[in-house]
């Protein structure tokens, strides 16, 4: 599923995008936060992706997240 999330400093500054489209995972991502059906997404705003791509956006969404450091300021 990595293989389907690309970042290139050429494209959208190096923001991940859907490979082989200039589709950032970021658009995506909020159209799935919308509540867009996959079908939805795919017909109306993205032909070109399948919906194992969308699933990528979501899954390296949730790779960024899983290593990320949480640094709390004192309270």
């Amino acid at each position: 599923m990595k293989e389907r999330i690309a970042v290139n400093p050429q494209i959208h500054f190096g923001k991940p995008c859907v490979s082989g489209t200039r589709i950032p995972v970021q658009s995506v991502l909020e159209l799935v936060r919308e509540g867009l059906p996959f079908a939805e997404i795919i017909r109306d705003y993205y032909p070109d992706l399948e919906p194992e791509d969308i699933r990528a956006c979501v899954q390296y969404a949730i790779d960024v997240v899983a290593v990320e450091d949480i640094h709390l300021a004192p309270t």
